[in-house]
């Protein structure tokens, strides 16, 4: 059973575009359905992290948002953050499902027991992971995982209680 989903940033959680500003600032855009999957995540007990080869404050704020504690940034060896997670849980890769979409995913996507790759991948990256998701990346993703796993593995009643109960008291 999956403990722990590793998502890649930039171009899984976002399309990949880079918007910048005039002041340099860069923005992304996240989709509203791939944070709630995160919560359903969450509230099922399974944790979340997400792990990008770039530094943006816009990934640190939207984690925060999400109440997602692990978040890696400005990592240029992933699979040694992948491996440094499943230290720190305990875990082992059969534990994990990575979501990635280019060639810097790929050592991680090699290891976990569940490896996805969003439906616009690098081909390369398509022909490593066990799944290919229907939905591209920044478009539902990342909750068309979460949601076959909650569902393959009993826990989505249990957690669309939890946020229907958590929603309603807010």
């Amino acid at each position: 059973m999956v403990k722990l989903i590793i998502v890649d940033v930039d171009g899984v959680l976002t399309d990949g575009s880079l918007i910048v500003g005039d002041s340099g600032e860069e923005f992304k855009v996240f989709h509203v359905r791939d944070g709630l999957g995160i919560t359903l995540a969450i509230s099922a007990g399974i944790g979340v992290a997400f792990l990008s080869g770039r530094y943006s404050r816009a990934v640190a704020t939207r984690a925060k948002d999400l109440r997602v504690e692990e978040v890696y940034q400005g990592v240029a060896n992933k699979l040694a953050a992948y491996e440094s997670l499943l230290k720190k849980y305990s875990l082992d890769d059969k534990e994990v499902c990575y979501i990635g979409d280019d060639l810097s995913d790929i050592p991680p996507l090699k290891r976990a027991g569940a490896s996805y790759a969003v439906a616009d991948a690098a081909e390369e990256v398509k022909k490593v992971a066990k799944r290919v998701t229907k939905n591209p990346g920044g478009k539902g993703a990342v909750r068309e995982v979460i949601d076959s796993l909650l569902k393959s593995s009993g826990l989505w009643e249990k957690a669309v209680a939890k946020v229907e109960t958590e929603s309603s008291e807010g």
